[in-house]
């Protein structure tokens, strides 16, 4: 079979790789071109564009970029026809996928969503769009299968979260050699995590580091973004205490302590580790407005979304300041408090469903088609 393969983000590129590597199991003769990044290219098949140039944040920077936007769906279009693939699989990156869906579908060749778009957050009435363009819907988190099944009656299939598979399937870092290499100190590490956009990037990392010498008994680590060049974050590395990591997250995680992080994905991965955290989100002006009128969710991390109660401390727009974060960080780092989000976290793990993600969506895929043929 033919796949082709729509990621935007860095989180789609780490998803994308895994199926990628599991859809070649399932079907040794699989052809897959692809718009992801590095890990998905590693992966095999034919990168055709990479998400650093698809990625833009917010609603005003949408709409600042929307000719470049418009430009990629229209090659995004012509590569699909000249590629003629039996299958064409989205992954997440809901704006941008959603339109090629439209139009696939509308040509005949089958369309499969992994990972749904977050439409029980905001725009639910994309569930309309959803069930007349997608085919196969494979969703990762578990309060969706009620959202899509019983509120609309559109058949799903639960997989499992694949951060799962991904945490779990790497080697353990050794935190003597990892120490070693990057000439970090005894100190407890605090990892900070600012997202993967230029754009996010520069609201939160400032922010973050605003802590620094208030704990001198632990030494911040930047987990760097592999999208982005180590020359972009030299403007921020001011204090020379700061030590910066590139494409090395995971292993970060593997011996932080605990962590501050952006809303994103990158919350559930610190969970999974087991890094208690402080969930960080600063957003434009515009933007912020926009999305506070029209998302109702109690919480923007996916752990207290998915648990349902605030595990981890989440400090929004001007509540990310200096202050509430040295409060939160000092709370976090107390063993009871610590002990009790650790607690919460295992209970998280458990709601996820297990490994597999990965390889269950990938054998889907190819017994759809085939019950299809």
């Amino acid at each position: 079979m033919k796949y082709y393969i729509i990621a935007g983000e860095a989180s789609g590129d780490l998803h994308g790789s895994n199926l990628m590597k599991q859809l070649f199991k399932a079907d040794p003769q699989a052809e897959i071109r692809f718009w992801g990044g590095d890990l998905m290219q590693a992966a095999g098949g034919t990168l055709v564009k990479h998400y650093r140039d698809l990625a833009f944040m917010g609603f005003a920077e949408v709409v600042a970029n929307l000719k470049t936007i418009l430009n990629n769906i229209k090659f995004c279009k012509a590569d699909i026809m000249a590629f003629n693939p039996d299958a064409i699989i989205f992954i997440d990156y809901p704006g941008f996928n959603m339109r090629i869906a439209k139009w696939a579908k509308e040509h005949g060749i089958p369309t499969h969503y992994y990972i749904s778009p977050q439409i029980w957050a905001w725009k639910e009435n994309r569930i309309k769009a959803i069930k007349r363009d997608v085919d196969h819907m494979y969703i990762i988190l578990p309060f969706e299968k009620d959202f899509y099944e019983k509120k609309h009656n559109f058949k799903v299939h639960f997989v499992g979260h694949p951060l799962i598979d991904a945490i779990h399937s790497r080697t353990p870092v050794n935190e003597a050699d990892f120490r070693k290499e990057f000439n970090l100190d005894e100190r407890p590490v605090i990892a900070l995590l600012p997202g993967s956009r230029k754009q996010e990037i520069s609201k939160m990392l400032s922010g973050m580091l605003s802590v620094v010498n208030d704990f001198p008994g632990y030494q911040f680590v930047i987990a760097g973004a592999p999208s982005q060049e180590y020359s972009f974050y030299q403007q921020f590395l001011t204090n020379d205490s700061v030590h910066f990591i590139s494409n090395r997250t995971y292993d970060l995680l593997g011996i932080a302590h605990a962590a501050l992080v952006t809303s994103g994905t990158a919350t559930l991965e610190t969970a999974l580790f087991k890094v208690p955290e402080v969930v960080c989100y600063k957003g434009g002006w515009i933007s912020y407005q926009i999305a506070k009128r029209i998302i109702t969710l109690k919480y923007i991390s996916l752990v207290n979304l998915i648990m349902d109660k605030e595990v981890v401390k989440e400090l929004i727009q001007d509540d990310f300041n200096s202050v509430n974060l040295k409060t939160e960080l000092t709370k976090l780092l107390t063993p009871e408090y610590r002990a009790k989000v650790l607690e919460n976290y295992h209970i998280l793990e458990e709601k996820l469903g297990g490994d597999g993600a990965s390889e269950k969506t990938a054998k889907l895929i190819v017994k759809n088609f085939n019950t299809a043929n």
